[in-house]
């Protein structure tokens, strides 16, 4: 399996702390935000190559942080060649990039760059072995639905398979949304290419795949408790950095 951390973005909405730095390798109780995914993968013994995505304009930076990672295992950065918010890729563009130019062939889990959660990648990924050949999503309660409308709002059946997805809905159905947080097992990462075929526009979330995706295949989700932090803005970097432990 390979695990991909998307680290693309320009992240407009944090500067001016990211006009020229990435918003992953950001601080939180003295550690890049990014640092914390990687503990995640250390524990995991699937997980054989992290390929961590970014742009040319921060390529430079992310290379800098690899000299001085301690990570038994291979670390490879894609630069997805663009070099400003106009012209990015979004997150679905820049995997089918990554897929592309790395020719994965291997069951791929993607995490959000800009993701600080509590819960165990060990049972996420477990959860998904047993799912067999299924996409898993990463999903949060976050308690109050007026939260809610500002994500990706899953409603889930008693199997815990995906029922219904709409993303930033002015009336959400439920509390639970979707985590940056992905496995697409390997013979469904041929299904992005065809999304992206049917497009008519650009979309940057991941969620309006994710609605097109439940049509197509069983989709799953899986609960993580404790915490979870999608630092977008600097109320919820600010408060990472405050909380986070």
């Amino acid at each position: 399996m390979k695990a991909l951390i998307l680290a693309a973005g320009y992240a407009t909405r944090l500067y001016p702390l990211t006009i020229e730095y990435p918003k992953p390798l950001l601080e939180v109780r003295h550690r890049p935000i990014i640092d914390y995914i990687i503990d995640k993968v250390k524990t995991t013994e699937t997980i054989d190559e992290v390929i961590v995505v970014t742009n040319s304009k921060f390529i430079s930076s992310f290379k800098k942080w690899a000299t001085g990672l301690q990570f038994n295992r291979p670390l490879t950065l894609v630069d997805d060649l663009t070099k400003d918010h106009a012209d990015r890729l979004g997150a679905i563009g820049d995997m089918h990039f990554v897929i592309n130019q790395r020719h994965i062939k291997d069951d791929l889990l993607v995490v959000g760059g800009d993701n600080l959660f509590d819960g165990k990648l060990t049972e996420f990924l477990s959860f998904a072995q047993d799912k067999k050949s299924n996409p898993i999503i990463g999903v949060y309660d976050i308690k109050h639905k007026e939260q809610a409308s500002k994500y990706g709002v899953i409603k889930m059946d008693a199997e815990n398979r995906i029922v219904d997805f709409k993303e930033k809905p002015k009336t959400p159905k439920s509390t639970l949304i979707a985590m940056c947080l992905y496995y697409f097992p390997r013979d469904k990462l041929g299904l992005m290419q065809e999304y992206l075929d049917t497009k008519t526009d650009k979309h940057d979330a991941t969620g309006f795949y994710i609605e097109w995706l439940i049509n197509r295949a069983p989709v799953y989700g899986f609960i993580f408790g404790g915490r979870w932090y999608d630092i977008g803005d600097h109320k919820f970097y600010n408060e990472a950095k405050a909380t986070f432990k």
